[in-house]
């Protein structure tokens, strides 16, 4: 008889792990810290499944362009001024792992990755009837200048070299593959292997898939501490009473790196926090999700409504809203949709969450050397929606004893626990 698995966390990692387990024929019980109405990091993002983000968020230049950034609380990226430890440790490795050297072995993990997570999506819509409307119409990398154009162009060279499609597009060109709403570009890069989705509507259906397939998720539940022997969790001190641990698997995105503390590991991880605004009912849409490149904004046609979301404000507070974060977004969708009326952006309500960051912007997946029973599976920053499904399978044959499919040393658990 397989071992009861405690879930700690019921994000899109969570959640797909603990599907995964079902279908394997463990039992599950998945704890959340928050109730089943929360709005998680995974709620409010722009619903992209991305083969194309194959550079990891360390990468060449962007502690020169968060140093020029960071002055500035409307920019894409922004560190909330204080005196912090762990933020200095975090950005000092920050600064290690951004070289030429780690993106290139990073790169085809990440397109492997994506892809096979591509094709959990795609599974998962056929099974369900697509209760979470996912759309493979590709993503377009909108670019306001031609300088912008130009290293946009350099990374459709990458891709290619990757064996992954990417055309760049000039203005005109653009606008006829996407013509509901005029932008104000000098041309784009498609990706046409990128897809999106509606968030929410796939949390949903993931939680029902989980819940009928015999799991408890037991909300407004904290982790306390934990029973440990040797090497191995016996117990999960929570809120409601000690749970038994089969096994474990610490999906709890940001606050994985407290929990993980606990069990004397060390998982650096900072909270990027992240907002958006959903639009309803606009006349004049994309078709087509885009990313407006020099702005790091991200645009999702939902249904009758578009989403606007992006911002990465390190160190960032849950619940709270810094306003200066809203206004870079909505500045910046302006700027790209000369159509846009402003007005449509007044009382519209503002979404936030916290995004859990490593320092070389790779998911920690696997099993410490530390335990036998535990398996972690955290950190992806912006690509937790996307890499979900494919984290959720990975880990679910790691904790069943099989080999991985996809080889991840980078992804390593422990890879800083000397640091």
């Amino acid at each position: 008889m397989k071992p009861h698995v405690l879930v700690l966390g019921a994000g899109v990692v969570g959640l797909c792990t603990a599907l995964d387990l079902l279908e394997r024929g463990f039992g599950v019980t998945v704890l959340d810290r928050e109730g089943p109405e929360r709005q998680s990091a995974s709620h409010g993002n722009a619903g992209m499944i991305v083969p194309s983000h194959f550079v990891p968020l360390a990468a060449p230049g962007m502690v020169a362009l968060g140093l020029k950034w960071m002055w500035n609380p409307e920019s894409p990226f922004w560190v909330r001024p204080r005196l912090d430890a762990d933020l200095c440790r975090w950005a000092f490795l920050f600064a290690q792992a951004a070289t030429p050297q780690r993106v290139a072995a990073a790169a085809p993990l990440l397109r492997d990755l994506s892809l096979a997570s591509k094709a959990c999506f795609e599974a998962l819509a056929e099974r369900h009837g697509n209760a979470f409307a996912f759309q493979k119409r590709g993503l377009l990398m909108l670019c306001h200048t031609a300088h912008g154009l130009d290293e946009e162009a350099r990374t459709a060279e990458a891709a290619h070299r990757l064996g992954l499609p990417a055309q760049v597009l000039s203005a005109a060109e653009t606008a006829e593959l996407d013509p509901g709403l005029r932008m104000d570009v000098a041309g784009s890069v498609y990706f046409p292997e990128d897809a999106f989705l509606v968030p929410g509507l796939f949390l949903d259906a993931l939680q029902r898939q989980v819940t009928e397939a015999g799991a408890e998720i037991l909300w407004n539940t904290e982790v306390e501490g934990f029973q440990m022997k040797g090497r191995r969790i016996l117990a999960v001190r929570t809120s409601r009473g000690e749970l038994a641990a089969g096994q474990v698997a610490l999906c709890a995105g940001f606050w994985s790196a407290d929990l993980a503390r606990q069990l004397g590991l060390h998982l650096p991880l900072q909270a990027g926090k992240g907002y958006s605004l959903t639009v309803e009912r606009l006349p004049h849409r994309p078709r087509i999700a885009a990313i407006l490149t020099e702005a790091r904004v991200a645009v999702t046609p939902m249904g009758d409504g578009v989403r606007f979301g992006g911002t990465l404000e390190l160190g960032g507070r849950p619940g709270t809203i810094h306003p200066a974060r809203v206004r870079g977004i909505v500045r910046s969708a302006l700027r790209y949709f000369p159509d846009l009326d402003p007005q449509i952006f007044t009382d519209v309500p503002v979404w936030s969450g916290l995004r859990p960051c490593s320092p070389d912007g790779l998911p920690y997946l696997g099993r410490p050397a530390r335990f036998d029973n535990l398996v972690v599976a955290t950190g992806h920053a912006m690509l937790g929606m996307s890499l979900g499904p494919i984290t959720g399978r990975l880990a679910g044959r790691v904790l069943d004893g099989e080999a991985p499919a996809i080889p991840y040393p980078l992804l390593s658990p422990d890879r800083y626990a000397a640091a």
